[in-house]
């Protein structure tokens, strides 16, 4: 009499102890019960708008797909990688990426979302770009007990810097108001070297002068605020 035989469902392998295969643990079991993990979720999405853009006639790729994919560790690392850089509009930088030309092996890169995010916030619309800054502001005066319109006259300058390297204070409001330039002025060599290329001043202030409407926006909403 042939012994009763338990079948892996995701690899095929098969045990005569039905205990052996609960603990068992192979690659595509793994893939499956990571299914809701938060990089994963990011992976899959990259994965799926990855053949959106390159195969747009095929129907939609699904999560079986994906893990029997060749490429699957590769994007589970992107996934891993945007979670931790949280991107600014970020489909616009899943985008960006597969768009590229870059080996999809060498997404995971500080230099290439700097590149995208210093992009982005030359481009972007004065309103969200005033919106995630004055964001930030309040998330920095409810940790420091303060008044948010006080965040450029007594920000830690090396969080400020963080700040700006994350695209969290945007240019327009830096170099769009008083209280912005007064900050600037106090940071640094050291920390002037570490924002110059996200802030750019020569190409921003010719587009403060290039978009006189928006320059008001941002005096007017600084103003408004109080923000010293």
């Amino acid at each position: 009499m042939a012994s009763t035989k338990f079948k892996c469902p995701y690899c095929g392998k098969e045990f005569t102890r039905e205990r052996t295969l609960q603990v068992h643990m192979c690659e595509p079991k793994r893939r499956h019960l990571q299914k809701d993990e938060k990089w994963v979720i990011n992976a899959f999405m990259v994965y799926q708008r990855f053949y959106q853009i390159h195969q747009n006639n095929s129907k939609e790729k699904t999560y079986t797909d994906f893990c029997d994919s060749a490429y699957y560790n590769a994007f589970v690392k992107f996934g891993r990688f945007m979670m931790h850089i949280n991107p600014l509009y970020p489909e616009k930088y899943i985008d960006y990426v597969i768009l590229s030309k870059i080996k999809l092996d060498h997404w995971a890169r500080d230099d290439l979302y700097e590149s995208y995010l210093i992009d982005t916030l030359k481009v972007e619309p004065v309103e969200a770009a005033l919106q995630r800054s004055i964001a930030t502001m309040m998330d920095w005066a409810v940790e420091q007990n303060a008044q948010w319109s006080d965040y450029f006259r007594l920000a830690n300058t090396n969080r400020a810097v963080q700040h700006i390297q994350q695209g969290k204070i945007s240019p327009w409001l830096l170099l769009g108001c008083n209280a912005g330039k007064r900050m600037l002025k106090s940071l640094n060599d050291e920390q002037l070297q570490m924002t110059e290329r996200f802030i750019n001043p020569s190409f921003w202030l010719s587009k403060l002068k290039s978009y006189p409407a928006d320059h008001m926006l941002v005096q007017d909403t600084a103003k408004e605020a109080k923000i010293v």
